[in-house]
């Protein structure tokens, strides 16, 4: 399946489109080429509201864009390759029964997979700024990404048996 339609359905089944990218087997390079898409898309929903404070304070945008860019595509892989080695041991404790494979996908795949409300939530700063729509949009976003993680991990970890597919 094209990662668009994946994207789609995770929103309708995260846990039947987790078991299938589990079912194709690990595989690192795969890992890494979805971690670094959901960054690039973090990127460019950073954009517009890098852009709004460029214009409000009179910085510089090429030093807000350049900063983010580093900040996102360099030092955040590390932090979410942390952060799902540290789910990892956590799940583990649990007596989760996958591997650390599991974990990194099930972060990278919903960073991934949440990556359409990122998008909106970086529209919503640039043109509208701080306030209410922010907040909810930001929210809509964050609470996206946990189901699908958190989904992701059950499937991963604690699922007797597979999702019907």
């Amino acid at each position: 399946m094209a990662v668009t339609s994946d994207i789609l359905a995770t929103y309708r089944g995260p846990r039947r489109v987790f078991a299938r990218l589990l079912e194709m087997g690990p595989r690192e390079d795969r890992l890494l080429a979805i971690l670094m898409a959901g960054c690039a898309l973090m990127f460019i929903s950073r954009m517009p509201s890098l852009a709004r404070e460029a214009h409000l304070t009179g910085q510089e945008q090429t030093m807000l864009l350049s900063n983010a860019l580093f900040g996102i595509i360099f030092v955040a892989p590390l932090a979410l390759y942390t952060l799902a080695l540290m789910t990892h041991f956590i799940a583990s404790v649990l007596r989760g029964k996958g591997e650390a494979y599991a974990a990194r996908l099930a972060l990278f795949w919903s960073f991934l997979a949440a990556s359409p409300l990122m998008l909106l939530n970086g529209l919503v700063a640039g043109m509208i700024g701080p306030g209410t729509e922010l907040n909810l949009i930001g929210g809509l976003w964050f609470t996206a990404f946990l189901w699908f993680w958190i989904s992701g991990l059950y499937q991963g970890y604690w699922a007797k048996t597979q999702v019907q597919l």
